[in-house]
């Protein structure tokens, strides 16, 4: 794909993501259901966090497309550097878990993951935004162009830290106000819990093996 072709896509997708990522923190507090506590606003979602995510991605990415069209290739390198780390470490495998795992659950049972309570605060398409398109999205980014993963020690351990990160967070907050952050948490004893978060880390994990694999035979 030419690079202007590229710059004008990650441009759009950065308007796109942002926009969301708006709409959904912009919520009028009065509007959230009974469910939804507000100790730590809209940033407790992993699906927020990811919108968020990847507005920074596209935004980066876009920056490196424009750095490239003015010749500026030593900025450039490095803009695609931290576009590339992006992109393996984190808005690939996020994205595909966010998806997946919302949708299987959903299925199961929505008031684990997304109280029916939450349809009359987040309209149809927006709730397919922010946990369907987002798939379709990391998908074409690959068949877009080639990106550069990391050494699978390094891109794990990055992978696994931030992981580390969002579940301290989720059990901070736990810990302050005595609710989880989704239902479905509250089924489990902590030995469960545990598992939970475990098999949860082994999933995102094949979906980053499943990025890094997907871009190597488009690519190579």
């Amino acid at each position: 794909m030419e690079i202007s072709t590229l710059a004008m896509y990650h441009c759009l997708a950065f308007v796109w993501y942002f926009f969301i990522a708006y709409s959904i923190t912009n919520i009028r507090t009065e509007e959230r259901p009974s469910e939804v506590f507000f100790y730590g606003g809209q940033w407790k979602y992993l699906t927020v966090l990811n919108l968020v995510l990847q507005a920074v991605f596209y935004g980066v990415s876009f920056l490196a497309d424009v750095l490239r069209l003015i010749k500026k290739l030593r900025c450039a390198k490095c803009a695609i550097s931290s576009r590339d780390l992006l992109f393996s470490v984190l808005a690939f495998p996020v994205s595909a878990f966010v998806s997946i795992s919302f949708w299987t659950l959903y299925s199961y049972n929505r008031e684990l993951v997304y109280p029916k309570s939450l349809d009359g605060v987040i309209p149809l398409w927006l709730n397919h935004a922010m946990h369907t398109a987002i798939l379709p999205f990391a998908v074409l980014e690959i068949l877009a162009l080639p990106h550069r993963y990391p050494a699978k020690k390094k891109g794990l351990i990055l992978l696994g830290f931030v992981s580390f990160l969002y579940i301290s967070w989720v059990l901070w907050i736990y810990s302050v106000t005595g609710e989880w952050v989704y239902p479905l948490f509250a089924l489990f004893s902590p030995a469960g819990l545990a598992a939970f978060f475990a098999i949860s880390l082994a999933i995102i994990i094949s979906f980053y093996n499943f990025g890094e694999f997907l871009n190597r035979i488009t690519w190579e």
